[in-house]
């Protein structure tokens, strides 16, 4: 049975993931401070190395929480399970994804191999949902997971920098119709 404190302890844990996505997205993560997330989530900032140990144990912490809640929305059965890949693109986590990439990018980032499991495993959520036989001769899956997923992650940005100009009902269609047969 769970004490008081440890209860305590486990919401404090929670808001500071919950602080920490926030202002990943919004700022980036080198752009975001202890005090920052600190601030955000009402909580000491002395608590994030007590319950992370560094930014880079908080910012694996978010990556995983965050995933987790895309794989659990997106690993429910669906009646158009690719319709729940493109949809993606509304997903608050995107945002994340999206600020943390353009981070990761960079050589000799700190985050560059967080990021690649990241992918890694939403490639595996998406692949999930592709059945082989559904492509064309010569498609793997693998490249068409590969080919999907950054097709998402591209809409996604184009979205967020001028959402007037990205009909996102229009790019589904789009995406629908481009699809081999078996998948749209």
């Amino acid at each position: 049975m769970a004490t008081r404190r440890d209860e305590r302890t486990q919401e404090s844990r929670r808001l500071l993931v919950a602080a920490a996505a926030e202002l990943f997205a919004e700022k980036g993560y080198r752009q975001t401070s202890f005090v920052d997330i600190a601030d955000k989530a009402g909580i000491s900032r002395g608590s994030i190395p007590w319950h992370f140990g560094n930014k880079l144990g908080l910012l694996e912490a978010v990556i995983d929480d965050q995933l987790q809640a895309v794989l659990t929305r997106f690993g429910a059965p669906a009646d158009d399970p690719l319709g729940q890949v493109v949809d993606f693109i509304q997903v608050p986590a995107t945002r994340l994804f999206i600020t943390l990439l353009a981070e990761a990018v960079e050589v000799g980032s700190p985050i560059r191999e967080h990021y690649a499991r990241l992918h890694a495993a939403l490639r595996q959520g998406v692949r999930a949902r592709i059945p082989a036989e559904a492509l064309p001769p010569g498609v793997t899956p693998e490249a068409f997971t590969v080919a999907l997923v950054g097709t998402i992650i591209g809409v996604h940005a184009q979205w967020r920098i001028a959402p007037e100009a990205v009909d996102l009902e229009a790019v589904h269609t789009a995406i629908r119709a481009l699809l081999p047969a078996g998948l749209a």
